[in-house]
């Protein structure tokens, strides 16, 4: 699969998501066009796959039944159904279309992130000298806007907010922080690791501070505690008390949720909005669960179970509802629409393909699945969109790392006993 325009293509649905055609009946963004492009080509050379679709039976099932009940509405959950599953059949393709080599699948996203890297520098170093084309895209993007912080105006790159540059971008930057940590070249050379690094910070992203800390710990487990603690702890120290004292977005963040989650005292005007936005769709989705703890509501359904549970319809508390089409945070959504089944599903998923270093057939293994492992966790926590910006490829990716790092060390441990046999015939002869 050498086809350059192939490639371009299929990786534009994982970096490109804030152009939209058209905005009802839902958004229509560049990937669907490439879905509709490749989808025919990809049903006759490769048929429909059978694990998506065993998945996704319950989801299906438990979604038309509470539509019939009324905790579901129908438009909503065929527009979710359809597009997260299309989704995760289209990246199942792609990993076919690789014959699952999840090499030369990391690598192409990590030449993606180093460009959109390159562009976020781009648009500070734009802004500083005052050229506007060169930092404001809206002209080309529509589904984007600057934000204001940081030096003048937060990174987002091509990426519609800073938080979706952290999250999409996470994997590369824990591959450059394992690089420049190591003094290795995995996967890219140290002048992208350093690149990478630096457009990861400029986003100034509450998230993109909460990946470097995941990031970190990610290495610390990987390593061993006891033996990098030394190294790796006062990074940690130190890049939470310079975040905290130097980023009056995060600051205001991080002591607004403690305090909303701590005292549960929402009425507090006070609060950074974001903050009660978690803590009111945490509180809809633990609603939603206790009432529906099997499969949720359905697919698409936390909207109307927001209309039902939100603390804003209590009186005296700020009327804001924002995210309740995604719910803040992809593990509260899961929660809310697909119940004990999701999450469980997504909990044995991420421990059962996880791939530790003691575990790894190579060095690559181990760190491809805690890059990828990265971006999940910071979707789970706080991106709730079941497939912007290409994040099922992202679960194909972690599962096709597990399946070859698998296959590997079963050839690895056969030659090891092959050549322990031969060693031993030797003897023998002798």
């Amino acid at each position: 699969m050498n086809n350059k325009y192939v490639i371009f293509a299929i990786y534009l649905t994982i970096f490109v998501s804030s152009i939209v055609f058209f905005k009802e009946p839902f958004e229509g963004y560049l990937s669907y066009i490439v879905y509709l492009l490749f989808f025919p080509i990809f049903i006759m050379r490769y048929g429909f796959p059978k694990l998506p679709f065993i998945i996704f039976l319950p989801l299906l099932i438990a979604g038309i039944t509470y539509i019939q009940i009324g905790s579901n509405e129908t438009g909503q959950f065929i527009k979710i159904f359809t597009g997260f599953f299309l989704s995760v059949v289209f990246y199942h393709y792609v990993i076919e279309l690789f014959q699952s080599d999840v090499r030369r699948l990391f690598k192409y996203y990590i030449t993606g992130a180093y460009i959109v890297s390159i562009i976020g520098i781009i648009q500070i170093l734009s802004y500083q000298i005052g050229f506007k084309p060169g930092y404001d895209y809206g002209f080309i993007l529509n589904k984007w806007s600057v934000t204001q912080g940081g030096f003048g105006i937060r990174m987002n790159s091509i990426f519609s907010e800073p938080s979706y540059f952290a999250a999409v971008i996470a994997p590369a930057f824990f591959v450059a922080i394992y690089n420049l940590s190591t003094g290795k070249k995995l996967f890219m050379t140290r002048r992208r690791s350093i690149i990478i690094g630096i457009a990861y910070l400029l986003t100034f992203s509450s998230l993109g501070i909460f990946g470097i800390y995941l990031a970190i710990l990610l290495l610390l487990l990987n390593f061993g505690f006891i033996r990098y603690a030394f190294i790796f702890a006062p990074i940690f120290y130190f890049t939470f008390t310079y975040a905290y004292e130097s980023v009056p977005e995060f600051r205001a963040r991080f002591d607004g949720t403690f305090d909303i989650f701590t005292t549960e005292d929402f009425r507090n005007n006070e609060i950074h909005g974001s903050s009660f936005v978690l803590y009111n769709n945490y509180h809809v989705a633990l609603e939603n669960f206790k009432r529906n703890p099997i499969f949720g509501t359905g697919l698409g359904s936390h909207p109307t179970a927001f209309e039902r549970y939100s603390l804003t319809n209590l009186q005296g508390v700020v009327d804001i509802d924002f995210n309740k089409q995604d719910a803040n945070s992809m593990a509260l959504r899961l929660m809310s629409e697909t119940g004990l089944y999701g999450l469980i599903f997504m909990l044995v998923f991420l421990v059962r393909c996880w791939v530790f270093k003691p575990r790894s057939s190579s060095d690559e293994m181990w760190v491809m699945s805690n890059a990828v492992v990265l971006i999940i966790l910071l979707y789970l926590f706080r991106q709730g969109h079941y497939f912007l910006n290409g994040f099922p490829f992202f679960l194909w990716l972690f599962y096709y790392i597990w399946k070859e790092n698998k296959r590997e060390r079963i050839e690895r441990n056969e030659l090891d006993s092959a050549d322990e046999n031969n060693n031993q015939t030797e003897l023998i002869s002798q």
